[in-house]
């Protein structure tokens, strides 16, 4: 494997509120998730965002979530799988119109927190997410953890499915990926995080916490800039890419 894509969440602002390091972050991605009003961001942030992303050739994708404003949507909330196609067909449709008025393409969608967290281990919630890209526009790609429940429904609904791995988090031996509330979840150490996406890349492993490793087909890593430290992890990785010879470009140029 010579490609890859980046993919990094962004639009994560919100009226005066500011997080993220969006421009910095956006010139080492190839792809941005761009959040769409329900757990971050709002109609402002999501233009601005959109124009961001278009200016530096970066592909575009909906970030989609339950309606957690003040949770960060990382909270677990129940839902009924008809419910929430509604719900992730309508913050589709609202990216995809600040796309068309800017004159850019949406690429992707990818689920934001708990609800990616909780689709891929219920297929019920995994084909309600896939069902409404394939409603909105089938040649969307949905952006789904590597062996996931979302990966499978996916295919199944006979979508684009780009396989996703995580350079800064670590993994539990079942694919999931560990708690943020436990020690060691996030991945810091630039040096290590690198590693570890050189690792899922050419050899296509992951190794747990538990020190056992599973295969993995990779297309796209994600990757975290909400912090100066977090920048200096995205550049190391772009860099140990470059030195590997393995080219980052965005998911529509390779998924098809």
């Amino acid at each position: 494997m010579n490609r890859v894509d980046l993919n990094c969440d962004m639009g994560e602002s919100f009226g005066v509120y500011k997080l993220g390091l969006d421009e910095e972050v956006i010139k080492f991605i190839s792809s941005a998730n761009i959040a769409c009003g329900f757990h971050a961001g709002d109609p402002v942030v999501m233009d601005y965002t959109v124009k961001l992303a278009k200016q530096n050739g970066v592909g575009i994708g909906a970030h989609p979530s339950f309606p957690d404003l003040s949770g960060f949507g990382r909270r677990k909330i129940e839902f009924d799988p008809d419910e929430l196609e509604k719900y992730i067909i309508y913050q589709i449709g609202a990216l995809m119109a600040f796309c068309l008025g800017n004159g850019a393409e949406l690429q992707h969608v990818k689920a934001h927190g708990s609800l990616n967290n909780m689709a891929s281990t219920d297929e019920k919630l995994a084909m309600a997410i896939a069902t409404a890209i394939k409603k909105v526009d089938r040649n969307l790609i949905f952006v789904a953890p590597a062996c996931s429940s979302m990966y499978k429904a996916g295919k199944e609904a006979g979508i684009k499915v780009a396989s996703e791995v995580f350079a800064d988090r670590a993994y539990n031996p079942d694919g999931t990926l560990v708690s943020r509330k436990l020690t060691g979840a996030v991945i810091k150490d630039p040096d290590k995080a690198a590693e570890r996406a050189i690792k899922m890349i050419k050899d296509c492993r992951i190794t747990a916490v538990d020190g056992s490793e599973f295969e993995v087909e990779v297309d796209t890593i994600c990757v975290h800039g909400d912090n100066p430290e977090a920048i200096n992890l995205v550049k190391k990785i772009r860099e140990e890419l470059r030195k590997e010879d393995i080219r980052v470009m965005p998911m529509r140029e390779f998924i098809k």
